[in-house]
């Protein structure tokens, strides 16, 4: 006779597959809502970034920010660019960098943003009470930030 063998499911596993599906889902209802702005998520995740800096920042700067190539970095500006939401400028003290920065466009553009980024959490985050996404803020912010220290 076989010893029995547990087939339990993996917990972590399950948890990890949950959170993947989120994220898938996340991404449809943001892509969604942002469709009538015009933009693309990768587009909005790099307008806000720029919007973040004190001065315009330089394409290293964007691309070590949003941890991604200069060659994705060059793509995303050059559509953002095109539709007139940033503008390339040379850099006052070194006439080989370029900087790029917002356009009245680009500034009108995030404020549309915002409202689409708020109408996505709120269909995102509809089922929950208020009490759980707090909770759910903090379990995220834990994940966000690493392993949190272990109690005895």
């Amino acid at each position: 006779m076989q010893p029995h063998i547990s087939r339990a499911p993996d917990a972590d596993g399950l948890l990890a597959e949950q959170l993947l599906r989120l994220t898938r889902r996340l991404h449809r209802i943001q892509k969604q809502h942002l469709e009538p702005v015009g933009i693309t998520p990768a587009q909005s995740r790099l307008l806000r970034t720029v919007a973040h800096w004190n001065e315009p920042p330089r394409m290293a700067d964007l691309a070590a920010r949003l941890e991604v190539v200069p060659r994705a970095v060059t793509t995303l500006v050059d559509a953002l660019e095109e539709s007139g939401n940033v503008r390339r400028v040379p850099d006052p003290t070194n006439r080989r960098v370029i900087r790029i920065e917002l356009t009245d466009a680009g500034r009108a553009t995030l404020r549309a943003l915002r409202s689409a980024r708020r109408g996505a959490a709120e269909e995102i985050l509809a089922p929950l009470t208020a009490d759980q996404r707090e909770v759910l803020g903090g379990l995220l912010t834990a994940l966000v930030d690493g392993s949190p220290e272990r109690r005895c």
